[in-house]
């Protein structure tokens, strides 16, 4: 009996320093090069130091006819149900958006705003760009959702070409 708790006692302690290593095993260079890109976002500039842009700043920017790109990520069934009608949209789902011949499509001397349904997965994919070295990444901040809410009713259901030119 006494051998047998030996062993379990090994056991344990040998499972438990296998646990124990395995949670603590992380890229330390990847989570300097992390540290470095999120050590500005702190207190009331958070927001614009994730790059986050209201739906207001998106619509002045194309009412002001500014060069701006928006990147839709959502799938192609939420595509499908409402789609963006702004100029200048590309379509590319957040699970092909990483692809290099995707990546290329991206243009670096203009703002580029990445837009889904709500905004999680455009924080998500424009932090990981930024983070690529796309400095001129921006996240429409609560996404479509906040756009449409921002718009309202009347002018989220027709074409945004239409809503902004007021």
């Amino acid at each position: 009996m006494k051998r047998l708790s030996s062993v379990v006692g090994v056991l344990l302690a040998a499972a438990a320093l296998t646990l124990s290593s395995s949670i603590w095993a992380y890229d330390s260079a990847l989570a300097e090069s992390y540290a470095n890109l999120f050590a500005p976002v702190q207190g009331a500039k958070a927001g614009k130091h994730m790059h986050l842009i209201k739906p207001e700043m998106l619509v002045n920017a194309v009412k002001a006819k500014k060069p701006i790109v928006v990147i839709d990520i959502r799938t192609p069934v939420e595509m499908n149900i409402v789609g963006s009608t702004l100029p200048g949209t590309l379509t590319i789902p957040i699970n092909e958006l990483f692809k290099e011949e995707n990546l290329r499509t991206i243009p670096v001397d203009k703002k580029v705003v990445i837009l889904c349904k709500s905004g999680t997965r455009a924080t998500a994919a424009g932090t990981a760009l930024r983070h690529l070295g796309f400095k001129n990444v921006y996240i429409l901040k609560g996404g479509l959702k906040g756009l449409i809410g921002y718009l309202g009713p009347k002018e989220a259901n027709s074409p945004l070409k239409k809503a902004v030119k007021k």
